[in-house]
């Protein structure tokens, strides 16, 4: 028994009148015909009572009209399901993210912009250590990820910068420079301790230009656990400049830096080779985003 069984005879028991029925499918009436004939054997049971002048039902068509109308909705609904999954517009997926993506707006606006036109799929996103999204992303436990380079890429994975960022200093409000109103000059900091934030490329290019080697203290983790040590005088640190406006932590102040802006990037990372069509479909997306950039004057 085959779709254009059901069909066949729900055109029939509708129109009672085959020549209009095959009319209605774009089939000839002989074809019609047939396949009446084929759902009758498969079913044992002749489901109209033909004569000359008219077509009407049996009493076992009348008794399968009504779950043959509704097998085939389910089997339609089932049909436009699969095409629409097929598409991507169904499905899951699965993002891992540092603090500093959400604190720039990338992940959100990413998010956002994408359930805009694909509502029906599901995003699951949490945050993660930055050391391990990379692996999760080849393991395939995680879709896409949003992370701050530089990062060592594995084999198989691509990254779409999609913001541009600057490194500024991270002091308690107690420290012998929070009071300064001009920027720092990276060679005041040569004597203190650094607490480090996942993303370290921004505290060695202070050293570098300050002509120090860092002083390395504590690494408790997440941007805000970075802060909250700041404040409770474990040291300075250097952080992305998004952090500012988002995070407002007694005790804490941000200062820029002298000279050319350090500057760091935010980037999406996934598969190169994807075969989630709603992953494509959010990939494609990354793809067509041009990086935006914070502004970056020259100190």
């Amino acid at each position: 028994m085959e779709l254009r069984h059901f069909r066949a005879f729900i055109a029939v028991a509708e129109e009672l009148h085959f020549a209009r029925a095959a009319e209605r499918l774009e089939l000839s009436p002989p074809s019609l015909t047939v396949q009446i004939q084929e759902l009758e054997r498969e079913l044992a049971a002749e489901l109209f009572i033909r004569t000359k002048r008219s077509v009407r039902l049996s009493s076992a068509g009348e008794a399968f009209l009504p779950d043959a109308r509704a097998a085939l909705v389910q089997i339609e609904r089932a049909t436009a399901t699969g095409r629409r999954a097929g598409r991507g517009q169904l499905g899951r997926i699965v993002i891992g993210f540092v603090a500093s993506a959400a604190y720039s707006g990338v992940l959100q606006q990413q998010v956002a912009a994408f359930q805009d036109s694909n509502a029906d799929v599901h995003i699951d996103a949490a945050e993660l250590p930055m050391n391990q999204v990379a692996a999760m992303v080849e393991a395939g436990a995680l879709d896409v990820a949003f992370v701050r380079l530089p990062l060592a890429l594995l084999a198989g994975l691509r990254a779409h910068v999609l913001y541009r960022d600057r490194f500024c200093i991270a002091l308690s409000s107690r420290h012998r420079l929070a009071n300064r109103p001009k920027p720092l000059d990276p060679r005041e900091l040569a004597d203190e301790t650094f607490v480090l934030p996942e993303q370290e490329a921004g505290t060695f290019e202070v050293g570098r230009r300050g002509g120090f080697q860092p002083i390395l203290g504590a690494r408790p983790g997440n941007l805000v656990a970075v802060v909250s040590c700041v404040s409770l005088g474990g040291g300075v640190a250097i952080v992305p400049n998004s952090l500012c406006d988002c995070v407002q932590m007694p005790g804490v102040i941000f200062k820029d830096l002298v000279g050319t802006p350090i500057l760091s990037e935010i980037a999406a990372i996934f598969r190169s080779s994807e075969h989630n069509a709603s992953t494509r479909n959010f990939i494609q997306q990354i793809r067509g985003t041009v990086a935006d950039s914070a502004h970056t004057p020259q100190i």
